[in-house]
């Protein structure tokens, strides 16, 4: 039988491509998580609802938008005893017109694969720039004008180091609208959600302080929990980054924390 046919040689490409994907992979998890230098984040702004006033907020956006970010996390670094100053260096891409493919309605170990290796190449075909994935984590910025529906969930990938951000297209939403980039980010270097299905933090990893006496109500939220527990399962969003902290155990996630 010979060695190679065409189905043969098939097979071995794919094998080639899955080796390569799991090297790459690997290397992009180790690389992005060594916190040696800056880790490049780069914000897309994408008019997700297609509306004129999307288009009008997101013609004002510019890096200061954001900036608020890069100094939480230098000061969250700073807490950890970092010997990097800056952990994340902050930049505004070009916006994108073009949406990321949807997730899939009904979800298995199969469809998800799909999907991410469909949003990985549609970001591939749509990051403007050609900075190395290595250190550069994507984050795709969905804005929407209606401030009285609740957004899609916005999530944050590991592999491909790409977030997906739904947010308000408000000015009076823009430090909120921080919290959960902060979040998805933090999700692309390794930190995990730390609440509950019901959305209530849970203790202690879900708590900025869960040493506080009394516990409730707490100051400030984990960010990976994302909200601040006030006591008989109330519930407060952090108005901004200032309100949240970053735990030992998330640290430990993100290799903050050896």
């Amino acid at each position: 039988m010979p060695l190679f046919t065409f189905r043969s040689i098939r097979i071995y490409i794919l094998l080639g491509f899955l080796l390569f994907s799991v090297i790459y992979t690997v290397h992009q998890l180790l690389y992005s998580r060594s916190w040696h230098n800056p880790l490049n984040v780069v914000i897309y702004p994408i008019n997700a609802d297609g509306k004129n006033t999307t288009a009008r907020y997101v013609d004002t956006l510019s890096v200061d938008h954001f900036r608020g970010i890069e100094k939480w996390f230098a000061r969250e670094g700073k807490r950890y005893k970092l010997l990097i100053e800056r952990p994340i260096a902050i930049s505004l891409g070009s916006e994108i017109e073009s949406l990321p493919p949807e997730l899939p309605r009904y979800r298995n170990a199969v469809f998800n694969m799909m999907w991410g290796v469909h949003l990985r190449w549609w970001a591939f075909r749509h990051s403007p720039d050609d900075g190395s994935n290595l250190s550069r984590v994507r984050v795709f910025v969905l804005y929407h004008s209606a401030v009285d529906k609740p957004l899609p969930h916005s999530l944050g990938l590991q592999k491909g180091l790409i977030g997906l951000v739904n947010a308000f297209a408000v000015p009076r939403q823009n430090k909120q609208n921080n919290v959960v980039i902060a979040h998805e980010v933090l999700h692309t270097v390794g930190a995990l959600d730390k609440y509950a299905p019901g959305g209530y933090p849970i203790y202690p990893d879900g708590y900025a302080n869960p040493n506080r006496k009394p516990l409730h109500p707490q100051r400030s939220a984990e960010i990976m929990a994302g909200r601040i527990p006030i006591g008989n399962g109330m519930l407060m969003m952090p108005r901004s980054l200032r309100s949240t902290v970053i735990n030992e155990q998330t640290a430990r996630e993100i290799n903050w924390v050896k």
